[in-house]
């Protein structure tokens, strides 16, 4: 998926033009288009309203054409697997946009690069690289996001980050513009890169070494167990609640301020793994913010650390 070949489309003659809050949408395109649609389904912690628009597009043509004949400022939001997100309980103004499978593409090119759609899952990018026997991807078994929001946040994992293996990536600005930016223009630091809002990282080749797949594979295989043993997985959760702080463990923090068990309304700080917020069964996301920001207060009040949410929270209260 190379950005220089696509040639993005016109808009067909005719084409007319929905409203979207206090702008309009286009309403000619290929993908599948809704308003007022329901986000809580789409998240791990199975809370929040609905987006004022939800747009899967068909190709990288079809959203490009989308955005560009979107009105200027509109507020765009692209959206994964929604592990690491609180969608708030009023909802996401403007447009998500959501890459299905056409962006879920994985493909092993020369000199150990494996080249990802925006919508590829971790586990696809890890699971092709071993088979190719391409070693330094394990990690990226360990995150349970696309290869989209990954790249956006720098994810890592096991003592790896995104910015260990990317070459380049490729991104659709709000305007329309598909450019590819190097790693190195991505000023990457911890859980952070320079992407503006609304830039949709829709492509991204990362680069590995040689390696054994048999022992690609043991390495997968001990990274799933540990998740599976010391993390909240079979539960509404978020992911990594807070960033870890210079030097020290946001889970232990939390541990230390009392908030194991924590809980607000129908969240809960998890018992097995204190820097996960789970949802019981009847929580709303007001309800995780608040038990997220709770638990900030105390850990302040006791340590003096201010810890940094890493879950993104997006929309209206």
């Amino acid at each position: 998926m190379q950005p220089g070949d696509q040639m993005r489309a016109q808009s067909a003659p005719g084409s007319h033009e929905e409203p979207v809050g206090s702008g309009t949408v286009p309403a000619d395109v290929r993908g599948d288009l809704k308003q007022d649609a329901p986000l809580a389904k789409l998240v791990w912690f199975k809370t929040g309203g609905a987006a004022d628009w939800l747009f899967e597009p068909a190709d990288l043509d079809d959203l490009t054409t989308f955005l560009s004949d979107l009105e200027p400022g509109t507020p765009v939001m692209g959206l994964g697997l929604g592990s690491n997100l609180i969608i708030r309980d009023g909802g996401v103004p403007g447009v998500v946009v959501r890459l299905g499978k056409p962006f879920s593409t994985v493909e092993v090119k020369r000199d150990n690069v494996v080249e990802c759609g925006g919508g590829a899952p971790g586990i696809l990018v890890a699971s092709t690289a071993r088979d190719a026997g391409i070693a330094g991807m394990e990690f990226l078994r360990g995150i349970p996001g696309t290869v989209g929001g990954f790249v956006r946040m720098n994810g890592g994992a096991y003592g790896r980050e995104v910015a260990d293996i990317l070459v380049d990536c490729d991104v659709v600005l709000p305007d329309g513009n598909c450019v590819t930016i190097p790693v190195s223009d991505l000023d990457y630091s911890y859980r952070h890169s320079r992407l503006t809002e609304g830039a949709i990282v829709v492509a991204a080749r990362f680069k590995g070494e040689p390696g054994d797949p048999e022992a690609i594979g043991a390495e997968m295989d001990r990274i799933a167990e540990e998740r599976e043993n010391s993390q909240p997985l079979r539960t509404k959760t978020g992911g990594s609640t807070f960033k870890n702080p210079a030097g020290g463990k946001a889970w232990q923090l939390v541990d230390e301020a009392g908030c194991r068990g924590l809980t607000m309304g129908g969240a809960q700080v998890s018992e097995k793994h204190t820097n996960f917020l789970i949802n019981t069964g009847d929580a709303t996301s007001s309800d995780i913010e608040g038990l997220g920001e709770e638990v900030r207060r105390r850990v302040s009040e006791k340590t003096g650390v201010a810890l940094e949410w890493e879950i993104k929270r997006v929309g209206r209260p």
